[in-house]
């Protein structure tokens, strides 16, 4: 029962604290799950981000939806969908009750263009991780694979569900390949 209450939490908190959608909730729930507690590795949360960020919805709410899942099964995942939809829900709903007075306030138009700031730092830091972490691995193919989906994304405006789909299907002959050559190499 204690560890429902403490993904529900944690969600509920990380969703509460963080503007700037799916991409900035990510190393927050890094840091929680996988740092803090405990409860995920570091790869099972990189995967658990790439399966977010490919599946369609919000990737905040697929984060927690894998993470709750991974963590404590359906139930887990549900007191995760609920700790990250309320606390949104509820701002929104009390923003739109005051949307004349917010809409033309220069405080907030400031405080905004000042939290751009800090989404883009925390963005840039899920990249350095995700780097280091292929980098790490010491493989080509994971490093040809990153830069020419960079390069057909940033310089050719190659679609970016084609991207995910490439990646995917490269990933899963690779991750094939090794398995097999493993078996025959454990076999011998």
């Amino acid at each position: 029962m204690e560890k429902y209450w403490k993904l529900f939490i944690s969600t509920f908190k990380l969703s509460a604290c963080t503007f700037g959608g799916g991409f900035v909730i990510i190393p927050l729930m890094r840091k929680k799950f996988v740092e803090e507690l405990g409860w995920i590795k570091e790869e099972e949360m990189m995967d658990l981000t790439a399966i977010a960020q490919s599946s369609p919805g919000a990737i905040a709410v697929n984060a927690s939806i894998l993470v709750g899942y991974h963590v404590a099964g359906i139930p887990g995942a549900l007191l995760t969908i609920l700790g990250t939809v309320l606390p949104p829900l509820a701002i929104i709903s009390v923003i739109s009750l005051f949307y004349q007075a917010f809409r033309n306030n220069q405080i907030v138009t400031m405080a905004m263009a000042g939290m751009l700031c800090g989404v883009a730092t925390v963005i840039f830091d899920v990249v350095v991780n995700m780097v280091r972490s292929i980098v790490s691995q010491k493989r080509i193919l994971p490093l040809l694979v990153m830069a020419g989906a960079f390069t057909a994304v940033r310089f050719f405006s190659v679609n970016i569900i084609l991207i995910i789909l490439i990646c995917g299907v490269i990933g899963a002959i690779d991750t094939y390949r090794r398995e097999k050559a493993q078996k025959e190499g454990g076999q011998l």
